[in-house]
């Protein structure tokens, strides 16, 4: 079976849904996905799309349909959480460093429950060492590694490569170039990846 690229960005509220499922969802389906931190906000500034700001009706239909999902799903969530991150490009810049040394999902499981469980904005310095600390990892050192030019680099080439896909939003699965934009397309990715078609 072809690998499912799961391309993500910590900050997107929705992609709360898909981090917290996605292992059981794996190991039930015996499928492996590649997780792939990018900069949402970076792409959504090149389109001129900015989803909520100013929309507070639109706003408020999102905490609820995420409520629903999560309930659907059998996930905890406190919300709304606090909305928009402050420093979005340092969170995926983590995540990013975490998945070249193999601690990337771990930390991005343990920030997201952070943010939704516990209220604490994930782009904050205090969520941020938190996460790191629940993995087993240095917050100073791992920061100060995940702001150097070689991660900041790393994670506009990964979220160049992103939009080269037709990648547009987060969360997103890519199968065999193949765009599926949301949580709701998981099984839809799955299905391409086993048939071609979705079924």
């Amino acid at each position: 079976m072809p690998e499912i690229d799961f391309w993500y960005s910590i900050g997107s509220t929705y992609t709360f849904l898909t981090v917290t499922r996605l292992p059981d969802w794996c190991a039930e389906y015996d499928v492996t996905v590649r997780w792939r931190p990018f900069n949402v906000r970076t792409i959504m500034s090149e389109q001129n799309n900015s989803p909520f700001a100013g929309k507070p009706t639109k706003t408020r239909y999102m905490w609820r349909d995420i409520e629903r999902r999560a309930a659907k799903y059998g996930i905890h969530a406190k919300l709304p959480a606090p909305y928009p991150i402050s420093d979005l490009p340092l969170a995926n810049q983590v995540a990013l460093l975490g998945m070249q040394e193999g601690w990337g999902e771990d930390f991005t499981q343990n920030l997201y429950r952070i943010w939704f469980d516990e209220g604490i904005e994930a782009g904050s310095e205090s969520a941020l060492s938190e996460a790191l600390l629940r993995c087993q990892q240095d917050p100073r050192l791992n920061l100060s590694r995940a702001r150097s030019p070689e991660i900041v680099a790393a994670l506009a080439a990964e979220t160049d490569q992103a939009t080269k896909l037709g990648v547009f939003g987060a969360p997103s699965l890519v199968v065999r170039g193949e765009v599926f934009w949301g949580d709701d397309r998981l099984d839809d990715a799955l299905s391409w990846a086993r048939v071609g078609h979705v079924v």
